[in-house]
């Protein structure tokens, strides 16, 4: 362990770091709190770096972003560079396809220096008069953050219900803009979840969901007419149960409206309305189950629902309107399948579309429903020809069409829209994200492995390199990873990580337990008491980069954020020596304190993820693995630590507390920053371009540690 200190030492002296080095971290003031849970007692020294309002909470974060510039400084050139660089990548006046829906081809586009999209339209044809729905970069002036949380047009296409949020808590403000005159309503109702609103029938009534501004879940839906005062909005629903998320939306058959109650991972329940019966009661589509989870698609006069009844991947059924409530009148479509997990679908007039995953790959189901005999004898699966990619079913607003829109993009293969005729299986490319400055998918080269897990489990890994870079141990990686919630990390295109590959790295995407990549069992296997198993793949995925010649523990990073950035912690804590340096964002790290405060936002919806530490047995394995907890006196890799001052999912103190433990504990001489963005929230800066900053900071940060400043 000595050798690698002096070793390092002298690489940051070669680099220009020396100065960098000798300049003094600051040190959060140290004031222990008791906390005891189930009989035993922890002591949190930084428990008061909570209080967002201090004064000298602030001036602590501020001490920590000061010495990251310093010690950054030797590279602030790099920096720069790296930004522009990936700036310059991106076609800055560019638009989506668009897609029709109603009257109406709508469309998202940039304009050349704007950082946020502007949403506009055209009537009956693409050669008719581009109207502007809303400018993002209008919006967004005199704010140092804006987020636009979606928009829904009424059914005469006249209103649109729009929400901002200007502050990054995700507390979004609901208004109404007349389209056809540019006026913007009155009412502005505050603290409502983004994307959860819909519109009645009759182009005047809407329904909304209203958050607890303390835990920042939705958990009312009221019903608002336009043109009233909203404090005489009518609550026409309110969940219960704070283990519960809940989302509103609208059936792409128009008929429903819809309220979606679900519990993270175990229970789903529907609310259902007719959108032409603003006034009448929701009825519930099926009672929650714990274990049941659902979702459906109406079409005529029937249901199709995605469901785990009975089957861990999840199969296919329909039930009549009415019949929904008997589960005994629901029939099979498409049976549970061991291998396959049955993700999403879309329905159209003729056909049945699935998101499926096999393999721990995405595939697109397409299945005629003209033609009688068996789906297996009537469907086909999309063709896509790489052995790492991720596909996906795209926006189909329209029932009676046979083209279907889906999006691809593979590791080389930047983001691309299809349309494919559905009767005919001729496949157009509608467009393939632009990339400037002479990119050539020609010069990578993606593959995709597998791995032995300690007990025994495979694992998926996608890597992507540029042509010629070597295998020998010598090429500095970057290994990601999520893991958790179910969410799975495809093997997508990025264009910023070309500054990484064009300088020769490698890197590599670990599809661990936690996600779902291989199917339901995969993500079971990854939470609650099991969760160990995601730390323990990661790093296993690591020795096996390492012992192929991919890499060398010296020249070894990996990156997680949120939930990948416990991950992180978690790893370093368990295997430190595997890496050279480490960038977590904005990281859940102290698991025990956040999951027993369930005035946090998230945290009672996160029981079924993580436990309830309140029952002894979750508390101990929690205690057992949460990286702020498990904090050693031993050497730690390099450590870059990033978080929003507004963050409202892993709360910032979560990353400053670990920082400042780890500086008094850690006996290395490696780097660890801190840095907070004093403006922005959990998905930090939001412009498109103020963005790519940060990613600048994070490569100029590992770059560095091996010696390229170029």
């Amino acid at each position: 362990m000595k050798k690698r200190c002096l070793l390092l030492i002298t690489t940051l002296t070669l680099y220009g770091m020396t100065q960098a080095q000798q300049v003094s971290p600051p040190k959060a003031a140290v004031k222990p709190k008791e906390l005891t849970t189930n009989g035993d007692i922890r002591i949190d020294n930084y428990y008061y770096l909570n209080e967002r309002e201090n004064p000298e909470v602030i001036k602590y974060l501020t001490d920590e972003n000061t010495y990251l510039d310093q010690v950054m400084a030797p590279v602030k050139n790099l920096q720069e560079k790296l930004f522009e660089e990936m700036k310059g990548r991106i076609k800055q006046q560019d638009e989506s396809v668009p897609y029709k829906e109603g009257n109406y081809y709508y469309y998202v586009k940039y304009v050349t220096g704007g950082e946020y999209p502007v949403y506009c339209r055209k009537k009956g044809s693409l050669d008719a008069a581009e109207e502007i729905i809303f400018d993002g970069n209008t919006m967004a002036k005199g704010h140092n953050y804006f987020q636009l949380g979606g928009y829904e047009v009424s059914d005469n296409d006249e209103l649109a219900i729009f929400a901002q949020d200007t502050v990054s808590r995700r507390l979004y403000t609901l208004q109404v803009k007349n389209l056809k005159t540019g006026q913007i309503y009155p009412e502005a109702i505050p603290n409502t979840e983004a994307g959860s609103f819909a519109w009645a029938a009759d182009n005047k009534t809407l329904f909304y969901v209203k958050k607890d501004v303390k835990t920042l879940l939705g958990y009312q839906v009221y019903r608002h007419v336009l043109g009233t005062d909203p404090k005489n909005d009518v609550l026409v629903y309110e969940e219960k149960d704070n283990q519960f998320y809940m989302g509103l939306g609208r059936t792409k058959s128009k008929k429903y409206i819809t309220i979606v109650s679900d519990q993270n991972g175990v229970s789903t329940e529907y609310q259902l309305l007719e959108a032409s019966k603003p006034t009448d009661a929701f009825k519930t589509f099926l009672p929650r189950e714990k274990g049941h989870e659902y979702d459906l698609v109406h079409y005529k006069d029937k249901f199709y629902i995605r469901t785990n009844w009975k089957a861990e991947n999840f199969r296919l059924m329909e039930v009549a309107e009415g019949k929904n409530a008997d589960k005994n009148a629901w029939k099979d479509v498409i049976p549970h399948r061991a291998d396959v997990y049955l993700a999403n679908m879309d329905v159209f007039a003729n056909y049945l579309v699935l998101g499926e995953r096999k393999a721990g790959l995405t595939n697109i189901r397409v299945i005629n429903q003209k033609k009688t005999g068996t789906p297996a004898k009537d469907d086909y699966y999309i063709d896509f020809g790489e052995p790492a990619y991720v596909a996906g079913i795209g926006y189909n607003p329209d029932f009676n069409t046979n083209v279907l829109r889906y999006s691809y993009s593979s590791l080389t293969t930047p983001s691309s829209t299809y349309d494919v005729n559905m009767d005919t299986k001729v496949k157009t490319l509608k467009k393939q994200q632009d990339v400037l400055g002479g990119f050539n998918k020609d010069n990578y080269v993606s593959e995709r492995v597998y791995t032995k897990s300690r007990d025994g489990v495979q694992i998926p890994v996608s890597i992507v390199y540029r042509k010629g870079t070597k295998k020998d141990g010598s090429a500095p990686l970057l290994q990601y990873s999520y893991g958790s919630y179910g969410y799975s990390t495809d093997p997508g295109f990025s264009s910023t990580r070309l500054s990484l590959l064009d300088r020769g790295f490698i890197y590599a995407i670990a599809h661990i337990r936690g996600g779902q990549e291989m199917g339901r069992r995969w993500y079971e296997d990854g939470k609650m008491l099991k969760k160990k198993n995601t730390f323990n793949d990661f790093v296993d995925v690591s020795k096996f980069l390492i012992e192929n010649k991919y890499t060398s523990s010296d020249k070894l990073f990996a990156m997680g954020g949120s939930a990948g950035g416990l991950l992180m912690g978690a790893v370093i804590n368990q295997a430190p020596q595997l890496y050279r340096g480490v960038v977590a964002a904005v990281p859940f790290v102290d698991v025990v304190t956040t999951m027993l405060d369930e005035s946090i936002p998230l945290t009672t919806g996160e029981f079924e993820e993580w436990g309830n530490p309140k029952n002894k047995t979750y508390y101990d394995y929690m205690k057992s693995y949460s990286p702020y907890d498990n904090v050693e006196k031993k050497a730690y890799p390099n450590l870059l630590v990033t978080t929003g001052l507004h963050d409202s999912q892993v709360q910032y103190w979560e990353p400053a507390k670990w920082v400042a433990k780890l500086r008094t504990l850690k006996t290395d001489n490696n780097q660890l920053l801190l840095h907070t963005n004093m403006e922005a929230g959990h998905g930090g800066a939001s412009g498109r371009f103020q963005a790519l900053k940060e990613t600048a900071l994070e490569y100029a940060f590992m770059l560095n540690l091996v010696g390229i400043q170029q």
